[in-house]
């Protein structure tokens, strides 16, 4: 629907000035592929999603186990509807009109939420600690900058699925740079020769076009 796609335009635009990397779903359909494929930070959702709607995007994207933070927007604003979008699996519910600054201050809430309760993240021997900041192979400790270990922790929070270079330059660096930079590729070579002087898994692997996942792959013969 033209008005709906109109407040969806609207959020996007003041997402992206407030420097978050932001993808529209025009569908149900649409909003499950992306939200399979992708390692969002947040889901916002419209319970009157053409297609499949919003309510069922949401059960869906919990059946597969995605444990993504949701906020359902919409226009629907009883009680019961309000405990059917979080019973669903949302983590808010917010009605319009909104005022756009509490959506920013419950988009924020949500967002400091989502790591709170993991304590480290594991792929085979690599790990990382979240609380000390530091990772491992085996007992050796990684040694990282950083960004480095901030892109590991992405990696790793995503493992199974590929993130593009633009996905981590706005995840990790927080604003668009110059599509043409290599501050990617350049950290990403760097995480992987510290890996590659500890051991011989080769644990971030290239998706040639798209991008890097964090691969569970058996050790290279030497």
């Amino acid at each position: 629907m033209e008005d709906e796609r109109g407040v969806a335009g609207f959020i996007k635009k003041g997402l992206e000035e407030e420097l978050y990397g932001v993808d529209v779903a025009v569908n149900g359909e649409e909003a499950l592929s992306l939200a399979d494929i992708t390692g969002y930070d947040l889901i916002i959702l419209d319970i009157m999603l053409p297609g499949i709607n919003g309510i069922e995007v949401c059960r869906k994207i919990r059946q597969k186990g995605i444990q993504t933070p949701i906020m359902m927007l919409t226009a629907r604003d009883s009680v019961s509807d309000k405990v059917l979008g979080l019973d669903s699996g949302a983590d808010d519910y917010l009605t319009k009109p909104f005022l756009f600054d509490e959506f920013l201050a419950r988009i924020r809430a949500l967002l400091r939420r989502k790591p709170a309760d993991i304590e480290e993240l594991k792929c085979k021997t690599l790990r990382i600690d979240i609380r000390s900041h530091r990772a491992y192979i085996g007992d050796k400790e990684l040694v990282l900058r950083p960004k480095e270990f901030t892109i590991l922790e992405y990696l790793l929070r995503n493992s199974g699925r590929v993130l593009s270079r633009t996905q981590i330059l706005e995840n990790i660096w927080g604003y668009n740079f110059d599509p043409t930079t290599n501050i990617v590729d350049v950290h990403i070579k760097a995480l992987r020769e510290k890996i590659g002087r500890i051991c011989t898994i080769e644990y971030i692997r290239t998706v040639r076009g798209i991008g890097y996942s964090i691969d569970d792959m058996e050790e290279t013969s030497t």
